[in-house]
């Protein structure tokens, strides 16, 4: 076993926990705001499939899923849409309104998708390329991949913590 077959099941992982979810994205358990935090079920799916999307992209060199898929007019979220999240205001945060669970989880697997796809093309001394060097020390391919997958799970575990609360605002 490789750092290649390790990253392929770390990517595994989230699609996994994405799945379990399904059963419970209803129109409101998608966009309730348990204690009036801005980021609802709806913006953690999203901005889960956008992360791992718009990354995957520039480390590609290829087009978003988001786009290349028709998920941005699916959704249709506008210019808050193509965004990746970070940094959303919370008017921002608040006009990520999907009630479509099923969609949320097809665009979280086309872009697992295109993650996977990308692993059966790099190779293991590319991991070690650097693909960013605003950090100190910049970030390796390696390091954004993992980080890529750490922050999607990270996020869909949020999804399922809301999703086991009841609903109040």
């Amino acid at each position: 076993m490789d750092a290649l077959d390790i990253l392929r099941d770390l990517v595994s992982r989230p699609r996994a926990s994405a799945a379990a979810l399904r059963d419970q994205l209803n129109p409101a358990s998608l966009n309730a705001r348990p204690g009036g935090h801005d980021n609802s079920v709806a913006w953690l799916l999203w901005h889960t499939g956008r992360e791992i999307d718009v990354q995957l992209a520039e480390l590609a060199g290829d087009d978003e899923v988001w786009t290349a898929r028709g998920f941005d007019a699916r959704f249709e979220l506008g210019a808050v849409g193509d965004t990746v999240g970070y940094g959303h205001t919370s008017a921002e945060a608040r006009r990520i309104l999907i009630d479509d669970g099923a969609g949320l989880l097809e665009y979280v697997d086309a872009s697992l998708d295109a993650l996977e796809r990308y692993l059966e093309m790099v190779t293991v001394e590319d991991l070690a390329d650097i693909v960013d060097e605003q950090w100190d020390p910049p970030v390796t391919r390696g390091a954004r991949l993992v980080s890529i997958v750490d922050d999607a799970v990270q996020h869909l575990a949020q999804a399922a913590y809301v999703l086991g609360m009841p609903l109040r605002e």
